[in-house]
């Protein structure tokens, strides 16, 4: 079974930059649709962008939209999102999420996700 790990979490200030990866091992990604998630303390997962693997389409939330880009590297079977001109306002723990039943989709509800890795915390400064 497929795992997730996500790392590149951090602080910064506002206006910096991030990128974030979200590795799997187990499994090969070509048929899933990856996303990733954002939670804040006392707040719902948000739906952040999501790529299909096989396809390469892309999806983001209209408050990132245009600020972070999420790609795939197919050799080391590695999701990524980059972070750009940072508001505190995206401060959150960032879960990476696969959908097994994706084929291509791109879902933005977590209820249709799968499999998840156990975050990484990015804190953007004012």
């Amino acid at each position: 079974q497929v795992q997730l790990v996500e790392s590149g979490g951090g602080l910064v200030q506002a206006g910096g930059s991030l990128r974030l990866s979200c590795a799997a091992s187990g499994r090969t990604l070509r048929r899933y649709t990856m996303a990733w998630f954002r939670q804040a303390p006392g707040k719902v997962r948000e739906f952040v962008a999501a790529i299909a693997w096989s396809s390469g389409r892309t999806d983001y939330a209209d408050s990132v939209k245009g600020r972070f880009t999420i790609s795939k590297d197919n050799s080391e079977n590695t999701v990524y999102l980059e972070l750009n001109s940072l508001k505190p306002e995206d401060t959150a723990v960032y879960y990476c999420a696969a959908d097994l039943e994706g084929y291509g989709g791109l879902a933005r509800t977590a209820n249709e996700y799968d499999l998840w890795g156990q975050g990484t915390q990015v804190t953007v400064s004012s």
